[in-house]
């Protein structure tokens, strides 16, 4: 098929949705979708992160925000041709809204709409001082008493906090605060990030001294700065922590360290929050707007409590508290766990000469890295990537643009090639005892990791410990503790000089049950899923990560996380969605999160 071809069907679709947006008839724009289709959108309609599935509910979301937030001006981006293969007709498109300018990206299928994904950029009138309208730096010409750069900064962290209150306040420093105060820094919208630690990137400093990230570098960038090209593929956790403290300063946030909020409590008459926190042991009181939830898909840990444990004369230590193998060489250790962390932590020890035993309660998904480099990421997320013209950017957008209804579809012929390139792998996984899954439907990692948050490996090298028996596997639970030993369901005992939980972590929500109170967090319901209705992920079926980056049932409370990749690309929607009502905007939400499940 010509491109000029596919151009002129592509753009017939278009000039047929904006005639049907222009007239307010939300029917026939919904006609334009096919009977199995998905619109999802990210802020520009919904002023949500919504996705609406066929015609029916197409029709429902147009009919209710149509004449509230007016989309429109849909047409094909500037330089960019569509493309058929296989049927499929893929354009990225432009748009606008009353409010803003977004662009997207739309599959048709038969010259119908098959998905269509719409992301707000950016609010008209409020724009970022960026590329063209960048600021000016120096002041030309002659001033008595002018202030410099550094005196106006300085000015400003002395007073906002104190004399001056933040819109906005983001509890937590790790990368999700961080990529979310840089956005509303460049949107002007005046922040405070809060933090423990003693500086930023402490969060990954004090963690197992092995730790590496195990997403390669094109997929972790951060917003405005990216990585420079000699950066390490898999970034150590120090690199990490240096990079997040040299971010933290040249995007010049007001990031406050050694900061721990003692309570927060919201009052509906005035709309404002009271956020009591203790700062290097001074209370200070802040009254943002908006109150932001950064602490982290690892932010609470998740440690369960065995009889005995009083009584254990040896270390016992959730992971998160793991500092490294250095003090437990010669050494017996029984990790809880057989996760990422269980895995690293396991690897390390064995180096260090340590004597350790994994205990595997549940079966755990593995992908080899490299493997998982070429066939999951490879097309979207790679230096070849990079080279074919799809920039980080571009990468977020195609990956958002598949509906999460069907995205298990797309991944598991992926992971069935997996499967059967690394077979002989997997083999030696299973013969040393190593219980495996695929996911509850063959869709691997990515499906885990969105509808549970765990459950999962990225095989760096502990594997093969595991099939060589240099690390031991023993299969089982934990029943209790003696004196000197884990003892095992079946009666196992193994014992243990340090035994280290890694056992996980525990729903978002149970920070807001911590810092504002259990009524409230039970308001806002279950933080993280899609409610696939599969392990650990409970239906009814949510459509989109539960409360996550988008309002909740708790007015001018938000929950930001996730891996860097979700830090970077889901900042924005959330700094928007600020942006626009501390200006005092229509913000009509379409479809605020139900609440099905307490936690």
């Amino acid at each position: 098929m010509l491109d000029s071809t596919v151009t002129t069907r592509t753009q017939e679709v278009l000039d047929r949705l904006n005639a049907a947006l222009e007239g307010g008839d939300a029917e026939s724009a919904a006609a334009l979708f096919a009977t199995d289709s998905y619109w999802r959108d990210l802020v520009a309609v919904t002023w949500n992160l919504k996705t609406v599935e066929g015609s029916t509910g197409v029709a429902d979301m147009l009919t209710q925000q149509l004449a509230q937030t007016r989309p429109g001006r849909f047409q094909i981006q500037d330089g960019e041709l569509p493309e058929e293969a296989d049927g499929i007709v893929t354009a990225w498109i432009t748009f606008e809204t009353k409010a803003g300018r977004g662009w997207g990206l739309m599959r048709l299928k038969d010259d119908r709409i098959w998905t269509l994904l719409t992301a707000l950029q950016e609010l008209k009138g409020y724009e970022e001082h960026r590329g063209k309208r960048r600021p000016l730096g120096a002041q030309h010409g002659a001033q008595k008493n002018r202030s410099s750069w550094k005196e106006r900064l300085e000015a400003e962290e002395a007073s906002l906090g104190y004399d001056t209150q933040p819109y906005t306040v983001i509890v937590g420093g790790g990368q999700g605060g961080i990529a979310l105060g840089a956005r509303l820094r460049q949107l002007g919208v005046p922040a405070i990030v809060l933090d423990m630690h003693d500086r930023p990137g402490d969060q990954w400093r004090s963690r197992y001294k092995s730790l590496c990230l195990h997403d390669p570098v094109w997929y972790d960038h951060l917003p405005y700065i990216k990585f420079p090209d000699n950066w390490p593929v898999f970034t150590p956790k120090d690199k990490v922590g240096d990079w997040l403290e040299m971010y933290t300063k040249v995007m010049e946030l007001n990031y406050w360290t050694r900061s721990e909020v003692k309570k927060a409590e919201y009052d509906e008459a005035s709309g404002n929050w009271t956020v009591e926190v203790n700062r290097d042991g001074e209370t200070v009181i802040l009254n943002p707007t908006q109150l932001v939830l950064a602490t982290g898909m690892s932010g609470k840990p998740n440690m369960p409590q065995f009889p005995g444990m009083d009584s254990f004369k040896g270390t016992i230590q959730h992971s998160s508290q793991h500092e490294g193998p250095d003090a437990w060489t010669g050494k017996k250790v029984v990790v809880v766990g057989s996760n990422n962390s269980a895995h690293d932590i396991c690897a390390a020890l064995w180096e260090a000469d340590a004597d350790v035993t994994m205990v595997q309660r549940s079966s755990t998904h593995i992908v080899r890295s490299d493997t998982l480099m070429e066939i999951g990421l490879g097309a979207l997320y790679s230096e070849e990537a990079v080279a074919n013209g799809v920039t980080t950017e571009k990468a977020d957008m195609i990956f958002a643009s598949l509906p999460y209804r069907i995205m298990h579809e797309f991944q598991i012929p992926l992971y069935d090639q997996m499967r059967e390139r690394d077979a002989e792998f997997y083999a030696g996984l299973e013969k040393a005892g190593f219980q495996l899954d695929w996911g509850d439907d063959g869709s691997g990692l990515f499906m885990k990791y969105l509808r549970r948050g765990s459950g999962y490996y990225i095989d760096v090298g502990a594997s093969q410990l595991i099939i060589d028996g240099e690390v031991k596997l023993v299969n089982g639970q934990v029943d209790h503790f003696d004196e000197t030993a884990v003892v095992l369901s079946d009666g196992t005992r193994l014992e243990a000089d340090l035994v280290v939980m890694a056992t996980g972590y525990g729903s978002m929500n149970g920070w807001a049950a911590d810092l504002i109170s259990q009524e409230v967090a039970d308001k806002v319901g279950k933080v993280w899923g899609l409610g696939s209705d599969t392990t650990k992920d409970p239906g009814p079926w949510e459509g989109e990560q539960r409360n996550m980056w988008k309002p909740t049932q708790q007015e001018n409370l938000w929950f930001h996380g996730g891996n860097l990749h979700q830090s970077r690309h889901y900042s924005l929607y959330l700094a928007l969605q600020l942006k626009a009502r501390m200006e005092g905007l229509d913000t009509p939400v379409y479809g605020l999160q139900e609440v099905h499940h307490l936690s």
